[in-house]
């Protein structure tokens, strides 16, 4: 049986199981208690882990970034690998790619945003309801490697409750002065009947060329060149359009859902060179050859720059089925389909295409407590063909398939809480081109202990060894990519990545002050990377190796109640990382802040931070130094309640007020300044 039928044929099952059980259950459906799906699923409180987990919740997802790494580079931790306004992800504790894995209610995008930072993540962080970063072992349930943390975006496509009253929804509008971004998304569950719920949400945005302070252009003219001054940054246009339809039936002891999803992005790709096109490799696959000759001509005006045309088309199924038979009080199934194409469009013609179809499937039983032990267990099973074809066709077709087990555990036993979590991968990929395949086991396993050493005080400590296997790009890349100027060469001989790693973190909260400090430290061996082998002007051959490395950091938080209406926050964060014994690329910078909340009253509120990131001169040896900058934002909210859950709420968000000229030392794009200084305004109305 193929694996795409076994997917399909789990789902259907798991469908019709739990719909008769809930059928069965009762004659008439009662209000459930919301069932929320999360990174976490034993239904505990953030106060049982000790480990660095953050939660952003809705209302400032729809204040911030639109693509995920913009949307959680504020948080503790956390910063952007963003190339451009259409494409970014998450660089949490210098880790990148596919050390740091994002999942969608616990699934994966099936994308190709691990294979280029210019490649977009197709899940849209203005239509979640919260984004979380998990740490610890229960990242194990989803996937091994995420050493740094796991990000799981949850949304409300597939309705797990029935609305309040028959119906409930939220609509809004903002626009930014920085790029004349222009927003705007809707979403509604309603209730047909006692037990079936439909869900519709969509979303469209529309970007200009983004305005950066102090922003010039070097022009090349022969044997001369000049700089020009830019108000707006080249390339950096972006335009989406999303709409999700979902329907749920739900009864007394679970669900069960599906959705549809369609996603259309264009975005300019800001930085990508053709100067380099005619470099070549040497017979000894050592050296660059051929660099400068005959260069192409320049490709610098914004309508002729390169863009991405994104389209993808998603199919979900999720189920909860509570206490489906003896010894266990719930059964989880999901299951997904996703077809995904982008073109990279010069002057007119897709000139590389990139082409994945992907399916994933899963199952979770949560036990009932064994001698006071309570956890889940689970099985997965996934499959993703990639195809990419045109001028910059860097990998053959492949298809990538993995099955995992996977268990977590925790205890509470008096003073002192448990968690541990562990996980088997088996990977294999197969490669259309004489190369050889590749196969693969890795075990991961963690745990944890958090000790309540007085009242309000909690000591933690974390440890885990975790393997990850190379994937495709790693194993058998081979060609020019030109959006981060390197020319790729894979490695069929890479094994799998190992890393041991520590925490200790130590928690005090009480109704006033609260505090949060946490130091880590991984140790790696067998680490893949793209060691630089030649270097042609800013053009860099590289080429997957292994070798040891380390990275070490801390984060630390300190809140303080000075009154009813005002909470200020102290913080600061710091990572450093070497692979053998030398800089590690794209660290970030240390960041110390400071944050004020204010709730004036029922109506008004209001928030100011101001953030100095330090100077980044820890650079890996192509690299150059990155200058510090100063980042200040401030907002104000009112909130008008209406008649009944209505609800209306007005924000002016001004971003970046001192105008710095800022340039993100994890981006491969270090070069070119971010937005300047933007002003935020929107309008949301919940009913």
């Amino acid at each position: 049986m193929s694996f795409s039928k076994s997917v399909l044929t789990l789902s259907i099952s798991a469908i019709v199981s739990t719909i008769v059980w809930a059928e069965d259950s009762s004659d008439s459906v009662q209000q459930l208690a919301t069932i929320t799906l999360s990174a976490h699923p034993l239904d505990q409180s953030d106060a049982d882990f000790g480990v660095a987990d953050q939660t952003v919740q809705q209302l400032q997802l729809q204040q911030g970034g639109t693509t995920l790494g913009e949307a959680l580079k504020n948080e503790l931790g956390v910063r952007s690998n963003s190339f451009g306004a259409g494409s970014s992800r998450p660089v949490i504790r210098g880790q990148e790619g596919a050390r740091v894995k994002v999942t969608q209610n616990a699934t994966e995008s099936m994308d190709v945003s691990s294979l280029s930072p210019d490649h977009a993540i197709t899940i849209d962080p203005q239509l979640a309801t919260k984004i979380e970063v998990i740490r610890g072992p229960s990242t194990l349930l989803y996937g091994a490697g995420s050493v740094g943390g796991l990000v799981n975006v949850i949304d409300s496509k597939i309705a797990t409750q029935m609305p309040e009253n028959g119906y409930e929804g939220d609509i809004g509008v903002r626009y930014n002065t920085g790029n004349d971004e222009k927003l705007a998304h809707v979403g509604a569950t309603v209730a047909l009947g006692s037990n079936l719920a439909l869900r519709v949400e969509g979303l469209t945005r529309d970007t200009n060329n983004y305005i950066a302070p102090n922003y010039s252009v070097i022009e090349e003219h022969g044997d001369h060149s000049h700089t020009t001054q830019e108000r707006r940054v080249d390339n950096t246009f972006s335009t989406s359009d999303n709409v999700n339809v979902g329907l749920s039936w739900v009864g007394e002891r679970g669900f069960a859902g599906v959705a549809y999803s369609n996603r259309q992005d264009q975005y300019g790709l800001p930085g990508h060179s053709h100067e380099y096109e005619s470099c070549t490799l040497s017979a000894s696959s050592s050296t660059l050859v051929g660099c400068g000759v005959n260069p192409t001509e320049n490709h610098e005006h914004a309508e002729t720059g390169p863009w991405i045309d994104l389209k993808t088309q998603r199919y979900d199924f999720r189920s909860e089925l509570n206490d489906p038979f003896a010894g266990f009080n719930k059964l989880r199934a999901q299951a997904s389909y996703t077809d995904y194409q982008h073109d990279e469009i010069e002057d007119g013609s897709a000139m590389t295409i990139f082409k994945s179809k992907g399916y994933e499937g899963r199952i979770e039983l949560v036990h009932n407590p064994i001698a006071n032990w309570e956890g889940v267990v689970g099985v997965q099973a996934s499959q993703q063909k990639l195809d990419i074809s045109g001028e910059e066709a860097i990998l053959s077709p492949n298809k990538t398939q993995k099955y995992s087990l996977f268990g977590l555990e925790h205890k509470q036993w008096n003073d002192l809480h448990f968690e541990l979590g562990a996980r088997f991968d088996h990977q294999h990929i197969n490669i259309d081109s004489t190369q050889k395949d590749f196969a693969g086991n890795a075990f991961s396993y963690s745990g944890a202990v958090n000790w309540e050493f007085r009242p309000n005080y909690k000591l933690s400590l974390l440890g885990s060894h975790q393997e990850r296997l190379p994937s495709a790009q790693e194993l058998y890349s081979e060609g020019g990519h030109f959006a981060t100027n390197t020319y790729e060469l894979g490695n069929e001989d890479l094994t799998k990545e190992k890393s041991n790693n520590v925490e200790l973190g130590l928690h005090y909260d009480d109704e006033k002050l609260s505090y949060h400090v946490h130091l880590y430290h991984n140790w790696f061996d067998n680490y893949i990377y793209a060691k630089t082998l030649d270097q042609y002007k800013n053009f860099r051959l590289i080429n997957y190796t292994q070798n040891e490395a380390k990275f070490y950091g801390t984060e630390a938080e300190v809140a303080y109640q000075f009154s009813p209406i005002y909470k200020v926050s102290l913080l600061g964060d710091y990572v450093r990382g070497k692979i053998d014994a030398e800089n590690a690329p794209r660290i970030p910078a240390g960041r110390l802040g400071t944050r004020v909340n204010a709730d004036f009253d029922d109506h008004w509120s209001g928030s100011a931070e101001y953030a100095h990131v330090f100077k980044q001169n820890d650079s890996a040896s192509y690299e150059t130094d990155t200058q510090g900058y100063n980042m200040v934002n401030i907002g104000v909210a009112y909130k008008y309640p209406m008649s009944g859950k209505q609800e209306a709420r007005v924000f002016l968000n001004a971003n970046n007020l001192l105008d710095e000229t800022v340039y993100e030392h994890s981006s491969f794009l270090a070069n070119i300044p971010q937005i300047g200084r933007n002003f935020v305004m929107g309008v949301d109305f919940k009913f």
